[in-house]
């Protein structure tokens, strides 16, 4: 993927000896990474068919002073810069550009503190989202924004995507438990936004705006949130199958109309089941056409009341059928086939794989699903459906036989159908995953002229030479 510098074509080699140059001289020799091919792990994220380039360096530094001295030779010369955490984002906002730098976080992975009186933790950017709940909960607390990709994916990418999770329908996305944040600006500056008090409002929200930003705003370096008391009540699971999607989206319609808030919502359809037992020969169940995973961290005898409650809105939405169940064990599986859906998806299909992440108005869930199939029957695509569905947060996947152009076609314009569906009824098109390059048409489409530009003159305001990740998100 090109971005223009505005420089002329003879004197771009001349910059880029100048940048290496500079750059072996602001951080250790062993942070930068110049081999095309071990740069080849760094070009992009797992969003498929999303464009990329060939970066000038990947740099891996080790702590925010070699942040800022890297960005603030960028900055000089007018050189993109590319953040990076763990690659696991599905929209292509991790991808490089030519002759940028991409600025891997993978090292900085510090947990500073671990503050039980004060409920806070403070970590690195490279700190694995499960490195940190266990570091909590060693400690009696818990961090609850939980991605299926938190074995994999790390704190920084999620503040950069304002991740969600199976937890959020209760408990809230990564936004709602940022307190602060040290961020490395455009120009190479070191500041500090948020505080570690309860409450605060001294000033503009400026931690709310970095995250989501996908590194368009500043690189940040350092991450205080908010932890929770660790939860001691067993769980509840219910389970229920259902024979459409529809039925799934009617009885997430009832049990939100009825006042319930379980702790996690799931909607896991049969082709994602067959995905996970193929990859993991799990032995689930692959009747029904859906089944639907509700959990009640209640306390008893509450949990019980609750539970019985979403068994009943199951029932009544057609469910073949619904279990209630206190193993731990048994719902723990369920739950670990939902996390898995995705990875199966795409080791099923070779990496040929494409994931939506669209977000509805909970009582829209069911026309949207009854949307999806018809989108994908219409375009003649596989659409698994993996949701959380408690927050009307859906990926369907479209899958695609590796090589097949055709369906690459096809599975494109399912893809853009998809998104246009959601806005036409009150949707988003992105819940968690971030607008990144595949979503940007979509934005524009949802947010239009006027807003786009609010945001165009804040991105212009903290990155007026337009280095920090250009081309995405804001395009």
């Amino acid at each position: 993927m090109r971005w223009s510098s505005g420089c002329a074509p003879d004197s771009v080699a001349s910059v880029s000896t100048t940048v290496l140059a500079e750059l072996r001289a602001a951080v250790p020799p062993d942070r930068l990474l110049l081999d095309p091919d071990v740069q080849s792990a760094y070009l992009h994220d797992e969003a498929v068919w999303a464009e990329h380039g060939r970066p000038l360096a990947v740099v891996r530094p080790v702590e925010t002073a070699e942040v800022a001295a890297l960005v603030a030779v960028c900055a000089r010369h007018r050189v993109p810069v590319v953040p990076r955490g763990a690659g696991t984002g599905l929209s292509g906002g991790a991808n490089a550009v030519d002759d940028c730098v991409v600025l891997s976080t993978e090292r900085m992975r510090t947990i500073v503190e671990i503050n039980p009186a004060e409920r806070l933790a403070v970590v690195q950017p490279g700190v694995v989202n499960d490195d940190l709940r266990a570091a909590a909960a060693a400690q009696g607390m818990w961090y609850p924004p939980d991605p299926a990709s938190a074995p994999w994916s790390t704190i920084g990418g999620n503040v950069a995507t304002n991740a969600g999770g199976l937890c959020c329908v209760k408990y809230g996305v990564t936004r709602d438990y940022v307190l602060a944040l040290e961020v490395v600006t455009a120009a190479g500056e070191v500041v500090r936004l948020g505080r570690r008090t309860a409450k605060g409002v001294a000033g503009y929200d400026l931690v709310g705006l970095m995250v989501g930003s996908e590194g368009t705003l500043g690189v940040i370096t350092e991450v205080t949130v908010r932890l929770r008391p660790a939860r001691t009540t067993a769980p509840r699971t219910v389970v229920g199958f259902f024979d459409n999607l529809a039925d799934c989206g009617a009885a997430v319609a009832g049990v939100t109309a009825r006042g319930l808030q379980p702790a996690a919502f799931e909607l896991i359809d049969r082709h994602c089941l067959r995905a996970v037992n193929e990859w993991k020969h799990a032995g689930l169940p692959e009747d029904a056409a859906a089944l639907l995973l509700a959990q009640t961290d209640l306390p008893e005898p509450a949990a019980g009341i609750e539970a019985d409650a979403i068994h009943a809105e199951f029932v009544a939405a057609g469910a073949r059928e619904a279990l209630v169940s206190t193993d731990e064990v048994e719902a723990e599986a369920l739950f670990e086939a939902r996390r898995l859906a995705g990875p199966a998806l795409l080791y099923q299909s070779d990496d040929a794989a494409l994931t939506e992440d669209v977000c509805l108005p909970r009582g829209r869930l069911a026309e949207m699903l009854a949307r999806v199939e018809a989108i994908s029957q219409r375009n003649d695509v596989l659409i698994a459906n993996i949701a959380h569905a408690g927050d009307g947060n859906l990926h369907p996947v479209m899958v695609t036989a590796p090589g097949d152009e055709a369906a690459k076609v096809r599975s494109q314009r399912a893809f853009e159908e998809i998104i246009d569906a959601a806005l036409e009824l009150g949707g988003t098109v992105t819940g968690e995953h971030g607008v990144g390059l595949l979503k940007r048409a979509g934005m524009r489409r949802e947010l239009g002229p006027a807003v786009l530009a609010m945001q165009r003159a804040v991105k212009q305001a903290l990155d007026p030479d337009g280095i920090l990740n250009p081309g995405k998100a804001m395009a």
